[in-house]
C-alpha cells in the first residue's frame, strides 16, 4: 500500500500533561500583573484579527474573520484534480523537478530509474520542501530580482516511484546501491536561476554555484556537542564530522548570507538487524524502531544499523548551516541549537541587543517550541565575524500558560533555559554536561516542564513588528479531552491552529511572552482548510500559510480539497486561498524575489495516494492503489508535472507570477 514516510503519529513523548488548574496557577506565579494587561484593550486587540466565537457543540472553538476588503486577487477555487490552481491573472510554471540536472554535466532524468547513485547525486533530489532565494547584488550593493541562487530542501523519497521494485516487500532484495541511491535523493539543491525577458525563469545548468548536498556529503559538527562521546563512531572516532544531512524539512536564512536547513524525521532511516538488540531511553525518546519507516537502508548499509553503529542517529536531528555562495565550503551542524525533529529555523536579529534569535518547532505530537539566543551580537559591518555565531548561546523551550481566565484563547508564557545545572538538568538527574543536554534536548525539555503542543511546525517572525512570532500547530488527533489546555484548546484536533507569540517589551532575547490563538483551522468563515504547516512572511508583511493535511474532501474535510496555500492580511483581517496543489501533494516552501514579482513554491510528493485520497481507487481492481500497482504503472494516479509525457509524478519547484508582471498578491 502506498504510504507516507512520516512519523508525526508516533507521539513518543510520555511527559506529564499539566492540568488546566496547574497551568493557571503557574501563570499567576510567573507574573501576577500580566493578567490585567491581557484583559485590557491591548490584550483584546491581539485577538481582533481572527476573533474567537463561542465554543461549538463539540467543544471546539471556531475562528471568524471580517469580509475581504484588501486582498486584490480573486480566491483560487478548491480542487481535487491533478494540477496546480492559481487565481485568474497568474500562471504557475515548472522550474526544477526531481531528477533534473543540478551540477554542470549531469545527465537529464532518464524516466526509467536507470540512474546510479552516483548520477542521482548530481541531479535534483526528491520531495522538495523549504526554499529560499538568495539574490545576486549589483555593484552598489542593491539586490537583483532577475538572478540569484535557490536553496531547496529534499525531505525524503517515495519508494513506490523512486525504485523499480516494491521496497515494502521484504522478500524483494534491497542492495547497498539501492540504499545509496535513496540517500542521494535527500539533502539540498543549490541552483542558479535567471529570469528571461518574457518573465519565465530557467536554471543556469553551468553555474559554478550549483551544488548537491546529500546523504553522504561530509559535514562538520560544531558547537558544544562537537566531539562528545555520544557522537563518536568507528568511522569518526573524533565525533567531529558526519556524512550527510537527512529529512531536510523547513529552513531559514541569515543576514550574513547563509542557509540554515533543518533535519526533521531522521529516526526513520535507522533500524537494527540484531534480534537481541534493545533500544535505550534516548533511542526510544527519538522514535527509533527496528524497521524505521521502511526504507531498509539498515539492511545493507551498516551506518544505519544501530545494533552496529549505535551513535550514528545522535549525529542527526540538527540544524545545518550552508554557505550557498561558497560551493567548496563544508556545511556545519550547529549543535548549540539542539537536537530534535526540527521543522524550520526562523532567524531574527533583536533590534536592541543585536543578538541572533532562532525560533524552532519539534514536529511531532506533544512536542515543544524552542528558541536560541546567541551569546555574541550580530556585526552588520563585519559579516565574517558572524560565521560561527550560532555555536554559542542559550537554548530555551516554551511553556504556554493560561492568564488566569480559562477559555479566552489568551495566555502568558515563559522561555525556560536548557542549561546544564539549572532547572533539574543536573548530573544528579543524569545530565552529564551541556553537550549531553543538547543531544537529549527532548528529554531536557520534558524535565524542565515545557508545554507539549499539537505538532509545532513552522515559525514565522513578523518583519513589521519586533518580537511577534507565529507558530503553526498542524494537528493532533491523539489529544484527549483531559489533555486540552488554553494553548491546545481542542481534543481530537484534526484541523490544527496557529498561535501568535508577542515577546515582552518586543525583546526577542527575553524570557517571558504573551500569546493568543491567532487562527483555528477548519471552517474559518472564509476559506476551508486544515493542517496549517508552512508559514512565511513576505516583505510586505503578509503571512502565507501552507497546508499538509487531509485531502479526502469528504465528511469532516468536505470542501477542503487538495492541500493549498493561503495568505493572511494582518491589517485587513482576511485569509484567502491563493494556490491549490495537485493530487496527493503537500504545498510547502515559498520564497520571493526582492521585487515581489516572482514567487517560488515547492510541490512535494505529488501522486502520494495515502489511505484516503478521493481519486485513489484503482479502476482495474476496485481497491485502493498499492505500491505494486504504482511500480507497475507509475502514472496511474498522477502525471504531475509533465502531463502526457510523464514517466511518473515528480516533486518540483514552480514559478508563480502575474501575467501582467505585477507584484504578487496585490
Amino acid at each position: 500500500m502506498s504510504y507516507k514516510l512520516e512519523p508525526e503519529d508516533i507521539g513518543v513523548n510520555t511527559a506529564k500533561e499539566l492540568s488546566l488548574t496547574e497551568i493557571v496557577e503557574r501563570a499567576i506565579k510567573v507574573n501576577q500583573g500580566r493578567r490585567n494587561v491581557l484583559k485590557s484593550g491591548a490584550g483584546l486587540a491581539a485577538l481582533s484579527i481572527f476573533g474567537l466565537n463561542a465554543c461549538g457543540s463539540d467543544g471546539s472553538v471556531a475562528a471568524t474573520a471580517p469580509a475581504n476588503t484588501d486582498v486584490a486577487f480573486a480566491a483560487a477555487s478548491t480542487s481535487s484534480g491533478d494540477a496546480v490552481v492559481v487565481p485568474d491573472g497568474y500562471v504557475a510554471e515548472i522550474l526544477y523537478r526531481w531528477g533534473d540536472p543540478c551540477v554542470a554535466g549531469s545527465p537529464a532524468f532518464a524516466g526509467d530509474l536507470s540512474e546510479t547513485s552516483a548520477v542521482a547525486e548530481q541531479q535534483s533530489g526528491d520531495n522538495h520542501d523549504a526554499i529560499n532565494f538568495f539574490p545576486f547584488k549589483n555593484a552598489d550593493g542593491t539586490e537583483r530580482s532577475d538572478v540569484g541562487l535557490l536553496c531547496i530542501n529534499h525531505e525524503y523519497i517515495n519508494p513506490e516511484y523512486y525504485y523499480n521494485k516494491v521496497v515494502g516487500d521484504s522478500t524483494v532484495p534491497f542492495t547497498f546501491e539501492d540504499a545509496r541511491k535513496g540517500q542521494a535523493g535527500h539533502g539540498v539543491s543549490i541552483i542558479e536561476v535567471m529570469r528571461n525577458s518574457n518573465g519565465t525563469w530557467t536554471v543556469n545548468r553551468n553555474s559554478t554555484f550549483n551544488r548537491r548536498i546529500h546523504g553522504n556529503t561530509p559535514i562538520d559538527i560544531t558547537g558544544p556537542a562537537r566531539g562528545n562521546a555520544l557522537l563518536q563512531t568507528a568511522a569518526d572516532p573524533t565525533g567531529t564530522r558526519v556524512l550527510g544531512t537527512l529529512n531536510n524539512c523547513g529552513a531559514g536564512i541569515t543576514p550574513w548570507g547563509t542557509y540554515i536547513t533543518c533535519e526533521e524525521n531522521f529516526n526513520g532511516y535507522f533500524g537494527w538487524t540484531d534480534p537481541t538488540f534493545t533500544r535505550n531511553a534516548l533511542e526510544a525518546r527519538y522514535g527509533l524502531s527496528q524497521n524505521g519507516f521502511g526504507y531498509r537502508w539498515h539492511e545493507s548499509d551498516p551506518r544505519f544499523d544501530i545494533s552496529m553503529n549505535r551513535n550514528e542517529p545522535n549525529r542527526h536531528g540538527w540544524v545545518v548551516e550552508i554557505d550557498p555562495f561558497r560551493p567548496a565550503s563544508t556545511p556545519k551542524k550547529r549543535t548549540a541549537l539542539g537536537r530534535f525533529k526540527h521543522e524550520n529555523a526562523e532567524l531574527v536579529i533583536d533590534p536592541i541587543t543585536k543578538k541572533v534569535v532562532v525560533y524552532m518547532g519539534c514536529d511531532e505530537r506533544f512536542e515543544y517550541v524552542y528558541k536560541f539566543v546567541s551569546d555574541a551580537a550580530y556585526d552588520e559591518n563585519n559579516m565574517a565575524a558572524n560565521a560561527d555565531i550560532l555555536d554559542a548561546g542559550t537554548l530555551y523551550v516554551a511553556q504556554f500558560n493560561d492568564d488566569g481566565t480559562a477559555g479566552d484563547g489568551v495566555g502568558v508564557g515563559t522561555w525556560i533555559p536548557l542549561v546544564h545545572g539549572q532547572n533539574g538538568l543536573t548530573t544528579a538527574n543524569g545530565y552529564i554536561d551541556q553537550a549531553d543536554v543538547l543531544i537529549r534536548t527532548r528529554q531536557a525539555a520534558s524535565t524542565v516542564g515545557a508545554t507539549p503542543m499539537d505538532r509545532p511546525e513552522w515559525l514565522a517572525a513578523n518583519p513589521n513588528k519586533p518580537g511577534e512570532v507565529f507558530v503553526t500547530l498542524t494537528n493532533n488527533s491523539a489529544r484527549t479531552a483531559g489533555q486540552v489546555n488554553e494553548a491546545n484548546p481542542r481534543a481530537n484536533n484534526i484541523y490544527g491552529h496557529i498561535i501568535r507569540i508577542n515577546e515582552t517589551n518586543e525583546d526577542a532575547t527575553g524570557t517571558t511572552f504573551d500569546w493568543n490563538i491567532f487562527l483555528l483551522a477548519g471552517d474559518t468563515g472564509q476559506e476551508l482548510f486544515n493542517s496549517p504547516d508552512g508559514l512565511q512572511f513576505d516583505r510586505l508583511g503578509r503571512l502565507w500559510v501552507q497546508t499538509d493535511g487531509n485531502f479526502t474532501n469528504a465528511n469532516a474535510f468536505a470542501g477542503h480539497g487538495n492541500n493549498q496555500m493561503l495568505v493572511a492580511d494582518l491589517e485587513a483581517g482576511t485569509v484567502q486561498r491563493f494556490l491549490v496543489g495537485p493530487s496527493g501533494c503537500e504545498v510547502t516552501g515559498v520564497t520571493w524575489t526582492p521585487d515581489m514579482r516572482t514567487m517560488f513554491v515547492d510541490i512535494q510528493h505529488p501522486g502520494e495516494v495515502g489511505n484516503t485520497h478521493p481519486n485513489g481507487i484503482n479502476p482495474a481492481t476496485g481497491t485502493r492503489y498499492t505500491d505494486a500497482d504504482l511500480v507497475a504503472d507509475p502514472t496511474a494516479f498522477s502525471t504531475w508535472p509533465d502531463g502526457a509525457t510523464a514517466s511518473r509524478p515528480r516533486s518540483g519547484t514552480i514559478v508563480v507570477r502575474r501575467t501582467d508582471g505585477g507584484i504578487i498578491g496585490t
